[in-house]
């Protein structure tokens, strides 16, 4: 009998499970919730089947509810680790899995960086929608005082090149069985993600330009604010593989915890450059502050 419950194969055939519906349940709130909260942002109101759902209640549950499934998704992924149930060939394809949401991820970029240059180089339609006002034919907009890009941009860049050098180092610290190295490089890369999220905090608040001023001012923060929240998600990524790793999850055989961890804060860095050169320095007006 026991030999009948043998696996004759390199795949994992997983356990029931309910967090991918659960997931879906949360998102749904959250997306409904995200409306609600806007229209009460509005003065207006959101009534579905009679019910008023006007407020931040509904995106409330449905954010406690996906970070619940990923906590409980997450531990059950690391328990089958632990258990043996990640085969070479199951390694094989989590890692199509992380490279193929990262290639997502490019796609967002890419809607940010097409709206950016779609209003730069074209600068002389009248653009105008909202309360967004035109450009009147140069970029950056008459009036906008962008940022000076040798200042606290420069700085930023220096963090996010730094910090892609320690995740570097702990990375082959764990493939050398060096674990005080791994765990060195874990705590600064962690430290570094947030002094770049304090200091692009404190750039938006000295920002001469706002969010609904401009078509400067939407891209600009749509394209930053976007890769700081990926900043703030890889810090809180690379911080749990830290917290792993001083619990003594990560061996240079199998890691692949952390290895997704490095190549999402590699692409963070990546994606930086390109907004510091399109937007910082290519972007750069006159009136640079």
């Amino acid at each position: 009998m026991a030999e009948a419950h043998t696996n004759n194969h390199d795949y994992h055939l997983v356990d029931p499970s309910p967090w991918p519906l659960l997931a879906s349940v949360g998102a749904f709130f959250m997306a409904i919730g995200a409306i609600a909260f806007m229209k009460m942002s509005q003065g207006a109101e959101l009534v579905l089947f009679g019910m008023d759902l006007t407020g931040w209640g509904i995106f409330a549950a449905g954010l406690v509810m996906v970070l619940y499934v990923m906590f409980a998704w997450w531990r059950d992924t690391i328990k089958e680790a632990h258990a043996g149930h990640h085969t070479r060939v199951v390694s094989l394809h989590l890692r199509y899995g992380m490279l193929l949401f990262i290639a997502s991820e490019v796609m967002f970029f890419v809607a940010w960086f097409w709206a950016y240059f779609d209003a730069a180089l074209y600068a002389g339609e009248a653009i105008q929608f909202a309360r967004v006002e035109a450009t009147g034919g140069v970029w950056p907009p008459e009036g906008i005082a962008t940022f000076d890009p040798w200042h606290l941009p420069l700085l930023n860049t220096l963090i996010l090149l730094l910090s892609g050098t320690t995740v570097t180092w702990a990375h082959h610290a764990l493939l050398h069985d060096d674990r005080d190295g791994l765990k060195w490089g874990l705590t600064l890369t962690v430290l570094l993600g947030v002094i770049f999220t304090i200091c692009q905090a404190y750039e938006y608040g000295h920002a001469a330009f706002t969010f609904d001023g401009s078509i400067y001012g939407a891209t600009f923060f749509m394209a930053t604010g976007f890769h700081g929240f990926h900043v703030i998600v890889g810090t809180i990524f690379l911080a749990v593989c830290l917290f792993r790793a001083l619990a003594g999850h990560f061996t240079k055989e199998q890691h692949f915890g952390f290895e997704a961890a490095a190549w999402y804060w590699h692409f963070v860095d990546v994606v930086w450059l390109f907004l510091f050169v399109a937007i910082y320095i290519w972007g750069a007006g006159p009136a640079a502050h």
